[in-house]
């Protein structure tokens, strides 16, 4: 695999001489993500080659692999030994790529429960723009060496550089997990959440779409037991409870279509939040801290809802109307991006234009 790096290598050196902005591309599933905006004369720097799991130590709880390594060989790897990827990573299509699912920093139902993605990073290597191979972090749990620095990395979007080994925490997979299902309201499934996340109940999912709640328990079979027994609600089959939440991770879930004139925004508020004053709410995710809306409605209105009860609106899907993708950062705020761009990316030839419009 040396050789390939060293072809990754030579491609930046030659784009940093020449200023040719570099599009970071592993399986293209995420490509929809973030601003739209591609320089023309922008070439592609394909991971794909750069696959492999290089390490993995299921007692010691850490897999590393480099960052072409499909999602699919690494979980099926850790299913062989009763492990998962906790943060329960969207594929959103075929190919997808480790590399892609930490740049990308996007996670699945569990998130709440279990953590974001860069809780989970505890090592990175990169190459950044001047071709330096650098690395961050370590490869066991109790290493914490440069462990921040790693975790930029996840939600980049590519913006820094390019990343080429990573070193993950799994955990156990649960022994039993169940799904139970009620039909109430919007309001009474935000106050039913925030009833049960102050309790100890071994929850790792909750989504709530057209009048229904879904809850999952994951954990030992006498505590999923014992909480449903709390809980009671309607219990889902094995497989239909499966395909439910591969459906919200994938969005495939109905709450998820739409039609041509709408946009699919992603609202996160305090999970006590009572509903916006919003049209077009289709669902809600972890504990109602996360909600869904397919609307019309332009960028100004969902973010002056979101900012005025305490969150932030990202465009996730759907045409961009002169509008920006994430939330404008305070200028004292972006000037720390833009420091963190000009350190790892003085030239700025990494995915221009994919996180703000304007660099």
């Amino acid at each position: 695999m040396e050789h390939i790096l060293t072809t990754l290598r030579g491609q930046i050196l030659e784009a940093t001489q020449n200023h040719t902005p570099l599009i970071i591309r592993g399986g293209g599933s995420k490509d929809f993500y973030g601003e739209s905006r591609r320089p023309d004369n922008a070439q592609i720097l394909d991971t794909r080659a750069y696959s492999g799991i290089t390490a993995y130590d299921p007692e010691e709880l850490v897999v590393s692999a480099r960052a072409g390594t499909p999602l699919a060989e690494i979980e099926a790897a850790l299913a062989e030994r009763n492990q998962i990827l906790p943060f329960e990573p969207p594929y959103f299509g075929e190919g997808a790529t480790l590399g892609g699912a930490v740049a990308a920093g996007l996670a699945g139902p569990r998130r709440t429960h279990a953590g974001a993605i860069k809780d989970f990073v505890l090592g990175v290597k990169m190459l950044n723009g001047k071709g330096e191979h650098l690395a961050f972090g370590g490869t066991v749990v109790k290493n914490v060496a440069g462990y921040d620095v790693a975790k930029i990395m996840a939600g980049s979007l590519g913006t820094l550089g390019l990343i080429t080994d990573l070193s993950i925490k799994v955990l156990p997979k649960p022994f039993a997990e169940t799904t139970l299902q009620f039909e109430i309201s919007e309001n009474e499934a935000i106050a039913k959440l925030n009833a049960l996340m102050g309790q100890p109940l071994p929850l790792s999912a909750s989504f709530w779409a057209d009048g229904i709640l879904s809850l999952r328990l994951s954990g030992t079979e006498a505590g999923v037991q014992t909480a449903v027994g709390i809980i009671s609600g309607l219990q889902l089959e094995a497989a239909a409870a499966d395909a439910l939440w591969h459906s919200v991770r994938e969005q495939t879930h109905p709450a998820f279509s739409l039609s041509d004139t709408q946009r699919l925004w992603r609202v996160s508020v305090p999970d006590t939040t009572s509903p916006l004053p919003l049209e077009g709410l289709s669902a809600m995710e972890w504990g109602s801290g996360l909600r869904w809306y397919r609307t019309e409605a332009k960028a100004q209105t969902i973010r002056t809802a979101a900012q005025q009860a305490g969150g932030h609106a990202t465009l996730f899907r759907g045409e961009k109307h002169g509008e920006t993708v994430f939330t404008p950062l305070p200028e004292s705020v972006k000037a720390i991006h833009r420091r963190l761009k000009q350190t790892f990316d003085p030239s700025g030839i990494f995915n221009p234009g994919r996180m703000y419009p304007d660099w």
